[in-house]
């Protein structure tokens, strides 16, 4: 299906983007360890799945404390990776392919180590104290009505590290705590201090002028801190208003004036619709669009992430339509279901067993319908599974492992923990990307940092490119092809029928006379059509064409069978 698009659309509106986690992408030197040569031998297979843009998650030098989001030097790539002359070509062969290439920006935060925090700690009066926030201890033995743990911290706030333990660190050597919302060897920088400001514009700009075509900026809505907050008996963070200053700010002094074929993602933990409207509208200038959190959320448990709860279906639906619906007239969205953050898709949301095939590709293709720019995490594209770990050695996440050392501290059996890390750990989605059978499962010849998990000898690039009709990889081409080729599918009006339905995803996408209805079982048994209210779908299996699906040709319009997918013309 083909449609006339407009022709004043951002490009990003028809591209689809393909995250690489280096570390675990491709190793060419034998050392387990993904790097730059490694995704340079393995370009051609993101040319074939069609994909237009690259994200590289963090390779500038690091100790490597958070796998690379603690970086030491911004403009110098850490060796684990390469070097800058390996960057500069493979930036060249992506953009002689036709890819661009997009860099992870990282400037909530910096390591420990870098020079500019070393010298910030170095002493009360250096000229970069304040370029990071640091803050007095506090007395709390007088304040009522704390428990008595509360009452005994000398944090200038109750605030916690997502990775556990307080959010503030005692600097001996000046006597103030300075804060760290993540590890403790990432300290915040402080973004109201101008200059501090002036130097990460720099460095972005270094990075433009060498020719990456934007940034993913990694929890970029938490670099604005209310100044109250910092003090006193706050327990939870809360965004500052002055974040779109900030980003409006850098949108002038980096990009502005620059080849509009540039891009900028926000990642936005806890943003709201109308947060992400504000972030979004193109007359704003301040971000092409953003990630959100709200539905990968949903199977949290109250107390932390780890603490899974069933996921009913349609609350997955009407989270994804509320943004839908809230970001249709003014901002964009990033369409994504898994990243280096959240566990495989098909462990999660599909049935990575028996219909690994068929719920792999329903899930791609309903999430790719919506309106959005589609983000493909490595390793979909075959259906890469949870890790199945049985054992706290295998682990390398720094938030799981000190999850679990808490868990474990309460006296909480091991089972249990190592339960709710088999579903929930980062490291699910870190395993090495599955090229081949064996024992390096062609990710390395070396052993690789993070053990493949078992299903490697049969979930791999080459058994799947063998499996014709059910191969996965095949799907995703389809997939991506239909939105390069319809601005239906880009630009078309949401609607979601069926909203309470346990199993059965279905909407329509509506362009002035062009409308699709996209559809899939989400369960395990076949699904009958007949009775349900599918008004504006018009009989939505016998007259109109089927443009993808994810089984043979439809033998059977009055029913979905176990996990399939659908999309079907009914112009």
């Amino acid at each position: 299906m083909s449609d006339d698009a407009p022709t004043d659309l951002p490009w990003w509106t028809n591209a689809v983007v393909y995250q690489i986690y280096p570390r675990s992408f491709a190793d060419s030197n034998g050392d387990g360890i993904g790097d730059l040569g490694g995704i340079r031998q393995h370009l051609d297979h993101l040319v074939h799945l069609g994909v237009d843009v690259v994200w590289l998650s963090p390779i500038y030098r690091s100790p490597q404390v958070d796998n690379g989001y603690d970086i030491s030097d911004y403009q110098s790539i850490d060796p684990l990776f390469g070097t800058l002359d390996e960057y500069d070509a493979l930036l060249a062969e992506c953009h002689a392919r036709g890819l661009k290439l997009i860099m992870d920006l990282v400037v909530n935060h910096t390591s420990d180590q870098h020079a500019w925090f070393v010298e910030s700690r170095s002493s009360l009066d250096n000229p970069k104290r304040d370029w990071y926030l640091w803050r007095d201890p506090v007395d709390r033995s007088g304040v009522a009505g704390l428990d008595p743990a509360d009452a005994a911290r000398r944090e200038p706030n109750l605030w916690n590290s997502v990775f556990s333990g307080p959010g503030w660190q005692l600097d001996e050597t000046t006597g103030q705590y300075y804060l760290h919302i993540f590890a403790r060897e990432q300290p915040d920088l402080n973004w109201a201090n101008a200059e501090m400001r002036d130097a990460v514009y720099s460095m972005m700009t270094w990075w433009l002028d060498r020719g990456v075509d934007g940034f993913r900026m990694d929890v970029i809505n938490t670099i604005a801190k209310i100044e109250r907050d910092l003090v006193g008996e706050s327990r939870g963070y809360v965004m500052g208003p002055q974040v779109h200053e900030y980003l409006h700010e850098m949108h002038e002094r980096v990009f502005a004036g620059r080849d509009a074929q540039l891009i900028t993602v926000g990642e936005t933990p806890g943003a709201t619709v109308d947060d992400a409207v504000a972030f979004t509208a193109q007359d704003r200038g301040e971000l092409d669009m953003v990630f959100q959190f709200e539905h990968v959320g949903l199977d949290h448990g109250p107390r932390t992430k780890f603490d899974n709860i069933p996921l009913a279906l349609p609350a997955l639906k009407a989270s994804l339509a509320r943004w839908q619906e809230g970001l249709a007239d003014r901002g964009w969205n990033s369409l994504y279901f898994g990243n280096h953050d959240q566990p495989r898709s098909v462990s999660r949301f599909g049935d990575d067993g028996a219909f690994r095939y068929e719920s792999a590709t329903a899930l791609a293709g309903i999430l790719h319908l919506h309106r959005g720019t589609p983000y493909v995490y490595q390793g979909d594209e075959i259906g890469m599974t949870n890790a199945g770990y049985r054992s706290l050695s295998d682990y390398r996440d720094l938030e799981s492992l000190n999850w679990a050392a808490d868990e474990l501290a309460t006296g909480r059996p091991l089972d249990d923990v190592l339960d709710s890390l088999a579903f929930r750990s980062r490291d699910n989605a870190r395993t090495p990307v599955q090229w081949s059978a064996g024992p390096g499962v062609g990710f390395t010849t070396g052993v690789p940092w993070l053990a493949p998990p078992a299903s490697a000898s049969t979930v791999n690039v080459q058994a799947d490119l063998a499996a014709g009709s059910r191969s996965i990889v095949e799907f995703y081409r389809r997939l991506i092809a239909l939105r390069h080729s319809s601005a239906v599918v880009r630009q078309g009006r949401f609607e979601l029928l069926e909203p309470s339905h346990p199993a059965l995803w279905a909407f329509t996408r509506t362009l002035d006379t062009s409308r699709l209805l996209a559809m899939a079982n989400l369960s395990g048994a076949a699904l009958p059509l007949d009775g349900l209210s599918l008004a504006r779908a018009q009989d939505p299996g016998a007259d109109h064409p089927v443009l993808l699906g994810n089984y043979a040709p439809t033998v059977a319009a009055e029913s979905l069978r176990p996990w399939e997918f659908r999309v079907l013309a009914l112009d």
